[in-house]
Order: structure tokens, then sequence, then C-alpha cells
């Protein structure tokens, strides 16, 4: 069984090395990725109430992407509306990058069921993929943050015997380039599982991200991260991610 993802909201511990704390959005942007770094943490404490934006979005049972007008839709207090400017600074931000950024309120991400011996959602400890040169950006505002894993603390699920071996019979035949490309079109190959010893590292609330993903010309092994679970009865999760 995976170890329970903590609901800790604390800045990126520094003993983490494949982790680094950059101090301007500009040096998150140009600071390049080596071999012992793949995740690039712009440290931020934003004030305002997000919670209060996610209370006021919640009663869905599906994931909603923001765009402006809906946060300018919403009645708002004073903090509710200083973290609504934030929200709105940080998709311009992004935007003005080039990038195409999400902001999402999210009640849950939906379970996968189907995919036997690798489960295939978010919560589940993965790189993300790219066929160029891209990087992915993320921030979590409120409730519980996402978390990253050293790669010397993590086995890709298929490359563990038994998981294998239930793949392939799934699967119909030898272990050759079509059960590569098998796992590769049902993302089976993008799953972790962490070592007995692996302690993850959070994300924190606030900070914006830039992580490494698994794409041609890459100097650095993907960023491996998985996104929170959450209680019933809280409010959802507000994610900007690109």
């Amino acid at each position: 069984m995976d170890p329970p993802i903590s609901l800790d909201t604390h800045s990126p511990h520094p003993e983490f090395p494949c982790t680094k704390i950059v101090n301007t959005l500009d040096e998150l942007i140009n600071t390049p990725f080596d071999k012992s770094t793949n995740a690039l943490c712009w440290k931020r404490t934003l004030s305002g109430d997000f919670d209060e934006i996610a209370i006021e979005l919640s009663g869905y049972n599906e994931i909603l992407s923001l765009e402006e007008a809906d946060l300018y839709s919403l009645d708002l207090s004073k903090d509710g509306q200083a973290a609504r400017d934030l929200l709105v600074q940080d998709l311009r931000l992004l935007r003005k990058l080039g990038l195409e950024p999400t902001l999402d309120c999210i009640p849950f991400y939906p379970r996968d069921s189907k995919s036997g011996p690798v489960a295939t959602d978010v919560y589940s400890f993965h790189v993300d993929t790219a066929n160029t040169n891209a990087d992915t950006y993320l921030c979590s505002y409120n409730l519980a943050p996402s978390e990253g894993l050293l790669n010397s603390d993590a086995i890709r699920r298929v490359d563990i015997p038994e998981t294998r071996s239930e793949l392939l019979k799934r699967y119909g035949n030898d272990d050759d380039e079509g059960f590569t490309e098998y796992l590769r079109e049902n993302h089976f190959d993008l799953h972790y599982l962490p070592v007995s010893r692996a302690t993850p590292y959070s994300f924190g609330l606030g900070n914006l991200w830039r992580i490494a993903t698994d794409c041609p010309n890459s100097p650095t092994l993907p960023c491996i991260h998985r996104a929170p679970t959450t209680q019933i009865g809280q409010p959802p999760r507000l994610l900007l991610i690109s």
C-alpha cells in the first residue's frame, strides 16, 4: 500500500537535493535544470482567503476550470478579493510567458479502478510527459499541496516483477516492442511506487513550481509527484497548472 499523503503545507525541505528555491519569477523561468535538480520552487507567502473562493464554488461533483470572469462574478469579502486578485495575477503571468494555464477548482479527481495492477490516476506518484521540450508549472492555493518524491526513492511500477508479470498476462504476448508500446499507450510506464525508506516532500501552499517532464533532450530525470487526497466535507482545492 502506498504511504498516505500528508496535509503538510510547509515549504520544500532543504534536505531534498532535487529541489531548488528561487526568489523571482525570472529565476523560476530561466534557471536551467541539471542532473541533480528537476524541481524549481518560487517560494511565496500569499495573502487572502482562498478557502472563501473555494467554498463559494463548492457543490459541484466535477472539476471546474475557472476564467477571470468566473472569479469576478463571486461576491467576496476583502480577504476573498485579495485572494482573487492573486489568482488572476498568476493566470496573467503565465499567459504572458506564452503558456496556457488553467485554474481548476477540484472537489476530487476520478479514481482509476480499471487499470488492474497499475492505477493511472493523479493520486499515484507519476511523472508528466511531453512530445516537445516543455515543463509543468503548478501552484496549490488552499487545502493541501502536491507532494514530490526523489527519483532514487521510487521504482517504476512496471519494473516490479509481479506487476510486470500481471501486465504481460493482460497484454497476452511476449515482453517485446509491442508490450513496451502497450505500457506507453496506457500510461503504465509513468507511475511509480515509493521504496520503503522514501519520504515525500511537500510543494507547500502558494509556491509556484516548475517541474521537469519526461520529454526529448531533457537534461534531468522527470519530477515524480502526486496530487493530495482530500476529505469529505472539505472545500474543493484550487490548483493552477500549465
